[in-house]
């Protein structure tokens, strides 16, 4: 199976989202109901780890967090944008989520990427990179009062690949810890 780990948005964030999307040539953008910020990409795993991983998933212990939006990006860099995204201002939290994610992952013997850990949501993919055109994008304020997200869960999903894209299936939502603040 191909996996991902990630932390669901709700649907008003994912339509608020989708609405950023401007017309740009040979642009993919991510359909509203698979916007999600991506934790951990597994690729291909097989069932006794899949089994593993669910395991050892359940034994993060992680508070939960807010989520605050503050800017627009690229990757690999504004001369060659081949992916667009949404950044997300620093959470502390967040960061040790993905680094407990990691580390669960790569017990089970999972390998992961060696780039640390970058918090963004992927919005598009650009099959050509189109610098002039994506400026519009990249040079777009965010819409005024974009809500806090309160990230209370993570989720382990499927990834199918189809003729029309991927299709995302949850299999195991695990919760963070409740503060009593």
């Amino acid at each position: 199976m191909r996996l991902f780990i990630a932390i669901e948005l709700p649907n008003e964030i994912k339509q608020r989202l989708a609405r950023m999307r401007i017309d740009i040539p040979g642009c993919r953008w991510v359909p509203s109901e698979q916007i999600h910020l991506t934790l951990a990409f597994l690729g291909e795993v097989d069932d006794a780890k899949l089994d593993l991983l669910t395991r050892v998933l359940a034994t993060i212990n992680a508070p939960g967090f807010s989520l605050c939006f503050n800017n627009t990006g690229c990757f690999p860099d504004r001369r060659r944008p081949r992916v667009l995204w949404i950044g997300l201002k620093p959470e502390p939290l967040l960061d040790t989520l993905a680094s407990q994610v990691r580390k669960a992952v790569l017990a089970c013997g999972i390998p992961q990427e060696d780039r640390p850990f970058s918090p963004h949501i992927t919005l598009a993919r650009l099959k050509v990179p189109a610098p002039r055109e994506a400026e519009a994008f990249l040079n777009r304020p965010l819409e005024q009062g974009m809500p806090v997200v309160d990230v209370r869960e993570f989720t382990l999903f499927q990834s199918i690949l189809t003729s029309q894209g991927a299709v995302h299936n949850p299999l195991k939502v695990f919760d963070l810890v409740r503060s009593n603040v």
